[in-house]
C-alpha cells in the first residue's frame, strides 16, 4: 500500500494542525479514527482518486458540498438526505440542484462500511472529499478534524436564509459569514474555491442580458473582453449549459481565480463584490500577485473553521449506514 507520506507531499505544515487543535471549540479531533478505523482517510482518498480520474468535473461540486452542508444547520450531512413524500430535503432546494456526485458519495460510504461498519459519519466524509478535491486539483493536502455525527433533519426551506445566491452583494455575504462565526477574510479565502469547477449559465446570465432588471443591460463591472466569450457560451434563459468558473484553469486549484476577479473576470456578482470591501479587496489583489503558499495555508485554516459550524458530537446525532437515509 502506498504511504500517506508518498501521496501527500504538499501537506500543510503540522504546526498549523497543532495550532488549530489548541483552538478548537467544536469537540472535534485530528486523528479521530486512528483506532476505530485507521485507514478511513486513505480509503476515501483512494476512492476519490478513481472517481475524479473518470469524472474530473466532480471536484468543484464535491468541494462546494461541505459549504452547502455546513451553512445550513451545521456540518451534519443533512445535505445528503433524500427527500420524502412529505418533506423536500436540502439536496432538492434550488441552491443545491446544480450539485452532482451524490451517487459517488454513496459508493465511498459503502467502502467505509465494509472496512469499519457504523464508524465513519457522512458528515466527516463530506469534509474528506472536499479536502481530497483540493489535493486532486494540485492544491494542498491539509489536516482536518473529524468526529462529526450525522443529523436527521433536512428541509429544503432551511436553505433560503443560509445559502446566499451568487447575485448577493458584499454586505449580505459578510453578514451571513459573521452569523456562522466566520470573518471577511474567510469569505475572501473560501470564495477562492471558485478556482475549480463549473457553473450553470443561469447563475450569472442576468449580468449579461438583464443587469437593469428590465430585460436588458450588461454589468459594467465585467471585463468587456470577457463578455463575448460568455455570450457565446450562454444565451438568454439557458438553464442547462455549464461553463468554467475560472476559464482555462478550472481543474487547477491555484491563484488564477484571484487574478481573474482583480481584472473584472469574476463570473458571479458575488465574485465581483469582493472588490467592494477594503479587506476582501486587499486579499484578492494580494493573491492576484502572489505565490500560492499563503492562499494554501489560509484555505486550510478557513476550511477547518467552517467544518466546526454547529457540529454534532459526543452522542448527538447518529452514524448513518447510508448517507441518503436516516437509520
Amino acid at each position: 500500500m502506498v504511504s500517506y507520506r508518498a501521496l501527500f507531499g504538499t501537506m500543510v505544515p503540522l504546526a498549523l494542525a497543532l495550532l488549530l487543535i489548541g483552538s478548537t471549540e467544536a469537540q472535534l479531533e485530528y486523528g479521530f479514527y486512528k483506532n476505530s478505523c485507521p485507514h478511513a482517510e486513505f480509503i476515501v482518498f483512494q476512492e476519490m482518486t478513481k472517481i475524479i480520474a473518470n469524472a474530473p468535473f466532480l471536484t468543484g461540486p464535491f468541494l462546494r458540498m461541505q459549504y452547502h452542508d455546513c451553512f445550513v444547520n451545521g456540518c451534519d450531512a443533512s445535505l445528503l438526505l433524500n427527500s420524502t413524500n412529505n418533506n423536500p430535503a436540502e439536496k432538492d432546494a434550488p441552491p443545491n440542484q446544480s450539485l452532482r456526485g451524490f451517487d459517488a458519495i454513496d459508493d465511498i460510504k459503502a467502502k467505509l462500511e465494509m472496512a469499519c461498519p457504523g464508524i465513519v459519519s457522512c458528515a466527516d466524509i463530506l469534509a474528506m472529499i472536499a479536502r481530497d478535491s483540493v489535493k486532486l486539483t494540485y492544491g494542498p493536502y491539509y489536516a482536518i478534524e473529524t468526529g462529526r455525527r450525522d443529523g436527521s433533519r433536512s428541509e429544503a426551506s432551511d436553505t433560503q436564509a443560509n445559502l446566499q445566491p451568487p447575485t448577493s452583494n458584499i454586505t449580505v455575504l459578510k453578514n451571513i459569514f459573521i452569523q456562522k462565526g466566520l470573518t471577511a477574510k474567510d469569505l475572501a479565502v473560501l470564495t477562492g474555491a471558485h478556482t475549480i469547477g463549473q457553473s450553470l449559465c443561469s447563475s450569472f446570465t442576468e449580468r449579461l442580458y438583464n443587469f437593469t432588471g428590465r430585460g436588458f443591460g450588461l454589468d459594467p463591472a465585467l471585463d468587456p473582453t470577457y463578455v463575448p466569450q460568455l455570450m457565446c457560451e450562454c444565451k438568454p434563459n439557458d438553464n442547462t449549459t455549464r461553463v468554467e468558473m475560472d476559464p482555462g484553469s478550472s481543474r487547477n486549484f491555484d491563484l488564477a481565480y484571484y487574478k481573474g476577479v482583480s481584472r473584472g473576470r469574476g463570473l458571479f456578482t458575488s465574485d465581483d463584490q469582493l472588490l467592494h470591501d477594503p479587506e476582501t479587496k486587499a486579499y484578492v489583489e494580494r493573491q492576484a500577485m502572489a505565490w500560492p503558499e499563503e492562499f494554501f495555508k489560509d484555505f486550510a485554516e478557513s476550511m477547518v473553521k467552517m467544518g466546526r459550524i454547529e457540529v454534532l458530537t459526543h452522542g448527538k446525532g447518529e452514524i448513518r449506514k447510508k448517507c441518503a437515509f436516516v437509520n
